[in-house]
């Protein structure tokens, strides 16, 4: 199926994130088949199609995205390896099936996060399109760096650790996951917009303004769903935060409220997509998606 009949890219992303990935029979064969694992063991690919879609909302080709979405996938792989560590969140199960640690060994699952971490960094500084130039890439670079450090998603895990068993209030659990989870969708945004020098303030605001309201539903329906739904949909297990006694939307807001919350960051985020018009259709429906999704 061409990319025209499947416009949210899944299908692209798939073929290109397993033929930059090193070969699992390729030395170190267990290092890499525990790469291969991690990465192509299914998962929604949200990241990735929020750079395509961005793209396509400011007039950029997918050809000229490739390495950026596969970049952020290869950096959100590598999260969740780590995350599912029994130093971090000690969870054994992952899209429905044993987290990497447990389907290889801990050392393994380590340096095959770290591995992902340098092949997405690598990606991106390698890519060779012609609309890519130096500028560009070096832009997508600082993007990417901001995004997974200590002042990104990395910061925002080691404030989730330090808060388990704690009271916090509303707005330090929204600044922990505006970077633990926003970061990285946020950048997903800024990557496509990168790779258009030209583009307009008021145009990149916008894609600023969607990019962070759609960060923060992204979580908070998480944290929604681990409480409305099952180990078996979720494919992690159900629960999780509640046995980890993490600050949550629904235990500071109530569910109900939570559940609002996450429509109206919603409907701010789909508003400030207006100044794009129907070019922006794909970023709508995975705004959409965000939100309804049930696992």
């Amino acid at each position: 199926m061409s990319d025209r009949q499947n416009p949210d890219y899944s299908q692209r992303i798939q073929a290109r994130l397993e033929h930059l990935l090193p070969a699992a029979d390729a030395s170190p064969e267990r290092l890499h088949a525990a790469m291969r694992y991690a990465v192509l063991g299914g998962g929604k690919r949200i990241r990735p199609r929020l750079v395509y879609a961005a793209g396509t909302a400011i007039g950029l080709e997918p050809d000229a995205l490739d390495a950026s979405a596969c970049a952020v996938e290869y950096i959100h792989a590598y999260s969740l390896i780590h995350d599912d560590l029994p130093a971090m969140d000690d969870d054994a199960l992952r899209r429905g099936r044993a987290t990497t640690h447990i389907a290889f060994d801990e050392a393994t699952a380590i340096l095959a996060g770290d591995a992902l971490q340098s092949l997405a960094f690598e990606t991106i500084a390698t890519d060779r399109h012609p609309r890519v130039t130096d500028t560009i890439r070096a832009a997508r670079l600082a993007t990417l760096a901001r995004a997974c450090g200590s002042r990104g998603m990395v910061g925002g895990q080691a404030l989730d650790m330090a808060s388990e068993g704690r009271a916090i209030d509303v707005e330090t659990l929204e600044r922990l996951h505006s970077l633990k989870t926003g970061a990285l969708l946020h950048a997903c945004v800024r990557l496509a917009a990168d790779g258009r020098p030209d583009l307009r303030a008021h145009e990149r605001d916008a894609l600023d303004r969607f990019a962070t309201r759609i960060g923060l539903a992204f979580q908070v329906r998480d944290d929604v769903l681990d409480i409305d739904s099952d180990t078996a949909t979720l494919g992690k297990t159900q629960g999780a935060d509640i046995a980890h006694d993490k600050a949550t939307y629904p235990a500071l807001l109530g569910l109900e409220a939570a559940r609002a919350y996450a429509d109206r960051l919603y409907a701010e985020a789909v508003e400030a997509l207006a100044v794009f018009g129907g070019s922006a259709d794909a970023l709508r429906a995975i705004a959409a998606e965000i939100v309804q999704r049930d696992h």
